[in-house]
């Protein structure tokens, strides 16, 4: 499968993962306290001229609050008449909250690109960019694998070409972060190249009286440990097949239950941190800053968090696989920007999604911790962020960069978070909780 067809596959998986609470379908599609039906997908003008007078625009997000602060402040200076207004929703209560807030009649301006907005797109409730794309040159400034990831799979009415539904702002990936200082005080001198080092390491830290490894399982830290040893363990191809619904695939394999033991054994072991069931993944960013374990599993969208807080005594790798020189394979998806319908201010809106492609946003996007969707227009990082660029580098190489595993179904998250909580507290079997996952996927898919 090449990268093209891949990343078709990814938005079907997206449209596979409608809601998390909430699931919208054709016969939802109806604004609250409206009786007609939404229409289909709509175009933003041909026009980009920003308005004289001034403008506000609100923005809801939920990643990287310290980026989308930087960002906006640039954009602000380059036009002052244009204001926007950040609104930051944790990111479970913004996915759970998607559709209710979009169809609102205070939807705002612009909104983080998340699981839903392909059927949202699809019923009219965010502006598709086509006309923008080729009036700015979008294609120039970003590598068009970054955009196929927002088409939804439709062709523009405006213009006849691919149809675009939001701007790419950085792209992520998960992966261990590592306190120089402790490892060493740990006996550990240099990032494990096999998954097999990565546990030595952790009972290095453990018997150095450390706690190895900070997990915030409160929300998604948990998740993402889980998912990044099941990309380590479970053939990648196989992994895309129970994500986008494929007919017989399957998550009760043997490389599902082996990642799952090992999410139960590292608990019983000790090697997180105490109440990390309890802990929000922001909480054990922050204790992971000050001190508090070795290692922390968390996104690159914390890089710019703890660079700033640690300097050069924080680095980063790719959870490594089971043999030296494995393939690079991670957990990442882009953070972008769609326009809602309802927007008073399409060419504001417009105008603020082209800044996102302009070098000075992209080294903004670098400095905290993200990936331009074109890193040759930014000077090379340095530290973690280098780590992390080198990282992504790696993983894209080997065609490694997979989706979030909640992709797989409208109520998956819900089942992934609870029983990885489980997992990690030792109340659940890796069996019981896999059957649990094929369940939802099994009642999603039809089997």
């Amino acid at each position: 499968m090449d990268s093209t067809q891949r990343v078709r596959h990814r938005i079907a998986a997206t449209v596979c993962a409608v809601a998390l609470v909430l699931p919208l379908t054709a016969c939802e599609a109806l604004t609250p306290g409206s009786a007609t039906a939404v229409p289909g997908p709509t175009s933003v003008p041909s026009s980009t001229a920003v308005p004289d007078g001034d403008v506000t625009l609100r923005l809801q997000f939920a990643d990287a609050p310290l980026m989308v602060d930087a960002l906006i402040a640039a954009f602000e200076k380059e036009h002052p008449h244009i204001g926007v207004e950040p609104q930051y929703k944790t990111f479970s209560d913004y996915v759970q909250n998607l559709k209710l807030t979009m169809t609102s009649d205070t939807a705002p301006d612009i909104a983080q690109y998340a699981v839903g907005m392909t059927d949202l797109a699809a019923d009219g409730h965010i502006l598709d960019l086509a006309p923008y794309r080729e009036a700015y040159g979008w294609d120039d400034a970003i590598p068009p694998v970054s955009l196929d990831q927002l088409t939804a799979g439709r062709t523009s009415e405006a213009t006849g070409g691919r149809a675009l539904f939001g701007v790419p702002a950085g792209l992520s990936m998960t992966g261990i972060y590592y306190n120089k200082e402790l490892a060493e005080k740990a006996g550990i001198g240099a990032p494990p190249t096999t998954l097999a080092e990565f546990e030595k390491q952790l009972a290095a830290a453990k018997n150095a009286d450390l706690t190895p490894l900070g997990v915030g399982a409160l929300d998604s830290g948990g998740l993402h440990l889980w998912a990044a040893l099941l990309n380590q363990l479970m053939p990648t191809d196989e992994y895309w097949d129970w994500v986008n619904g494929k007919k017989g695939a399957t998550m009760e394999n043997p490389a599902a239950v082996e990642a799952s033991e090992l999410m139960v054994e590292w608990g019983r072991e000790g090697y997180y941190n105490e109440s990390a069931n309890g802990t929000a993944q922001v909480d054990s960013t922050a204790q992971f800053a000050k001190g508090d374990s070795v290692f922390l599993i968390n996104g690159n969208w914390a890089a710019g968090q703890l660079a700033t807080v640690m300097g050069d005594n924080v680095g980063f790798f790719p959870m490594p696989g089971e043999k030296a020189g494995s393939p690079t394979v991670a957990s990442g998806f882009s953070v972008s920007y769609a326009v809602s319908s309802k927007t008073e201010h399409p060419q504001a809106a417009g105008a603020f999604l082209d800044f996102l492609t302009s070098p000075e946003a992209g080294q903004i996007i670098s400095d905290n911790g993200f990936l331009p969707p074109n890193p040759e227009a930014v000077k090379k990082p340095a530290g973690v962020l280098a780590d992390i660029a080198e990282g992504h580098r790696r993983a894209v190489a080997d065609d490694g960069i997979t989706t979030f595993p909640d992709f797989a179904a409208p109520a998956m998250l819900d089942r992934l978070r609870s029983g990885v909580q489980k997992l990690i507290a030792d109340r659940v079997a890796p069996a019981e909780y896999l059957d649990s996952l094929q369940d939802e996927w099994e009642d999603h898919h039809g089997e």
